[in-house]
Formats: C-alpha cells, sequence, structure tokens
C-alpha cells in the first residue's frame, strides 16, 4: 500500500527568517493523522534566510539527519565539531543522553534549503555522536546510494536505529528497485523533479507511506531527487 503525502497538504511556518514544510506534526503545527511514520518523527524541509538560522539549542535521545539540497550549512554542537555542509553531504547527530548545537546559513546572500529529519533511537541515553560525510552526484546518480544504516555499511553514516536511508538522483527514464523484507515499511520524500513509484506519480516536497509492499520501483520522469527510507 502506498499512501501519498502530497506537498500542499504538508504544515507549514513561516518567521520571516525560516520558511517551512512539516510532513509531520511539529511545533505549533498538529495533525493527528501525520505523528510520525514507523520511527520517522520529523521530516521538515527547511528554508533559511542568508546569514540567519538556529542559535544554539538542545537536544536528547533523537537521531538527528541533516541533508542539504541548496547553499551551505554552519554547524557547531557542544561536542567541539564545527563544520559547514554543502549539497550531497549528509550530517549525523545522535543526541543521546544530550547534546547543545547551533545551525546558521553559511552564505551573507544565498539561501540555504534543507531536510531537517528526526528518528526515534532503538536505545535512550547513548554517548552523544556525530558525523559528516559527502556523497557525490556520481555516487547517487542512477542508483539508491547507501547514506545512512545502523552498521555503516557501504561507507554510510551509523545511526542509532534500524533503519536505511537511501539518496538518489534520477534522470528521466531511470529506473530503480528496491525489495523491503517481511514486515518492513518505507517512507519517499521527493526533494526535486517527478519519479513514478509504482505507477503513482510523486513531484517537488510529496512524501509517501509505504506498508505491506514487497518491491518498489522508481522511475525517473525528469531529473529528480529523493530520499528514500527502509524502516522497521
Amino acid at each position: 500500500m502506498i499512501t501519498p503525502r502530497r506537498s500542499a497538504d504538508r504544515g507549514r511556518a513561516y518567521h520571516g527568517w525560516l520558511t517551512a514544510r512539516h510532513s509531520f506534526s511539529f511545533a505549533n503545527y498538529c495533525d493527528e493523522d501525520f505523528m510520525g511514520f514507523s520511527v520517522l518523527r520529523v521530516i521538515n524541509q527547511d528554508t533559511i534566510e542568508p546569514a540567519k538560522g538556529f542559535g544554539t539549542h538542545g537536544h536528547n535521545n533523537m537521531e538527528i539527519v541533516t541533508y542539504v539540497l541548496d547553499g551551505m550549512l554552519e554547524h557547531k554542537d557542544s561536542m567541539g565539531n564545527g563544520s559547514q555542509i554543502r549539497p550531497g553531504e549528509v550530517q549525523l547527530m545522535s543526541a543521546g543522553t544530550g547534546v547543545t548545537h547551533s545551525e546558521f546559513n553559511a552564505s551573507a546572500t544565498e539561501l540555504l534549503e534543507l531536510f531537517q529529519i528526526w528518528m526515534l533511537p532503538a536505545r535512550q541515553g547513548t554517548t552523544p555522536r556525530y558525523e559528516q560525510r559527502k556523497f557525490s552526484p556520481e555516487d547517487r546518480q542512477g542508483q539508491l546510494r547507501l547514506v545512512v544504516s545502523p552498521d555503516g555499511q557501504d561507507g554510510s553514516l551509523t545511526i542509532g536505529q534500524d533503519t536505511r536511508m537511501y539518496a538518489s538522483l534520477l534522470a528521466a527514464g531511470d529506473r530503480v528497485e528496491h525489495h523491503l523484507d517481511p514486515g518492513r515499511s518505507a517512507w519517499l520524500q521527493m526533494a526535486t523533479g517527478e519519479i513514478t513509484v509504482s505507477d503513482q506519480a510523486f513531484g517537488p516536497g510529496d512524501g509517501a507511506a509505504i506498508s505491506e509492499e514487497e518491491r518498489l520501483v522508481l522511475t525517473g520522469k525528469d531529473d529528480a531527487e529523493f530520499l528514500l527510507f527502509d524502516l522497521p
């Protein structure tokens, strides 16, 4: 079963410096039908104005993944990490017992766009961790590139949960397949372009909850970028 979550139906927030679209309930946006999916709790598509961002704030017992779509993100945290994150780079922060961090648009002139993703951890109270890795366009073109996994397979970032996150770039006519083990579910999150999944069309910002499916066939209709989550 594939249940679309259309971009236009997502929650939205505008704070002047931040424009956000919420796939699931978040902050002042609440939809009891979309409180999360499996271990996914947050997928926010954020657009941040130049030189603006989130001041220092805390998290605990959450697996936080950031995927930059456009622009450059400036990150600092209480673990001593300071970095810049560009398109194609993935940041993973396991908050565990607690961490504080700040996230800002590193540019004084250009917008920053990203996906902010939160997942519930398999275990609480773990030691906080940070990872960041670049996955080139060639790594993602015409394939499902594993970027996050519980065991760091194929150079992916290691998350404290039984989930796998894939990033992909498909041109028109490109086709990839993904097989789900019994009892597993999936979430599709589109960034740009259009693809079909089992003959259903998905465009920019669209998502989909996928369950009781053994085989997914994803086909590019035009140049597209998306994420696919294989979930418990």
